[in-house]
């Protein structure tokens, strides 16, 4: 049996209802600016991202609390200065709403070790500037042949590869939008510790969308061709008609 067409209409406007009333619960998301390993004495900052509203942010080390300073809206960071082995330890976020707990981040573990190895040096094929769907290279370059190293990508909770003496490169096929941002990386010795580099200088990978470009090019060219189609027919119809008799 088949229902009336007013039943099934009514039934998925219930439904969207439904589904606006109840949205699904946010997420944030937490790292480090700049991201790394931090030196005594140094400093990071803690960010947390959230795309909520009227709520507070609040920074837990170790399951507790932290004062969250300079909020602006759906974002909250929280500074860390003259780094000592106090500040090391896992960092989460939580989003509240009054006393209610809306939305918890992953757990961003901060690390503070010497500076032992000289720093490297990052750089990307073919450039900084590329089309959308290309083939990019990362090359993290140190002096020490035993040395492996991570790649980041700032606001990245987690880093995007590790890179070693067998496996000097980090490659991306089909880059998009989404790849774009402010990469470096950092390079350790294993041992016992561990012996750390200082963070490389960052470098910006932009991507363009040349196709979406040239699309819109288009498109308006489109649109001036046919007014200007519109233009002279508008001229030939008025010269056609010729003057009104007096």
């Amino acid at each position: 049996m088949m229902l009336p067409v007013t039943l099934v209409l009514a039934l998925g406007a219930w439904l969207v209802a439904q589904s606006k009333a109840t949205p699904s619960a946010p997420t944030i998301s937490i790292f480090l600016k700049p991201p790394g390993v931090i030196p005594p004495g140094g400093s990071t900052t803690i960010c947390c991202s959230c795309q909520c509203d009227n709520g507070n942010f609040v920074l837990y080390k170790k399951g507790l609390p932290l004062p969250i300073v300079g909020q602006r809206g759906s974002r909250a960071e929280f500074s860390i200065s003259n780094a000592t082995q106090e500040d090391t330890g896992p960092y989460s976020c939580h989003y509240l709403d009054g006393g209610t707990v809306l939305a918890r981040s992953e757990t961003l573990d901060v690390m503070v070790q010497e500076f032992r190895l000289p720093r490297p040096v990052l750089s990307v094929l073919p450039g900084r500037e590329v089309a959308a769907g290309a083939y990019v290279i990362f090359r993290c370059t140190i002096a020490n042949s035993s040395a492996a190293c991570f790649l980041y990508l700032e606001g990245r909770l987690n880093t995007l590869d590790l890179l070693t003496n067998e496996q000097d490169d980090f490659s991306l096929s089909h880059v998009h939008k989404g790849d774009g941002g402010r990469y470096s990386c950092q390079c350790f010795t294993r041992g016992s510790p561990f012996a750390w580099s200082a963070v490389s200088k960052s470098l910006d990978l932009v991507v363009r969308d040349y196709t979406r470009s040239n699309a819109i090019r288009l498109a308006l060219g489109a649109g001036v061709l046919v007014l200007l189609g519109l233009i002279v027919a508008e001229a030939t119809y008025s010269h056609r008609r010729g003057p009104k008799p007096r």
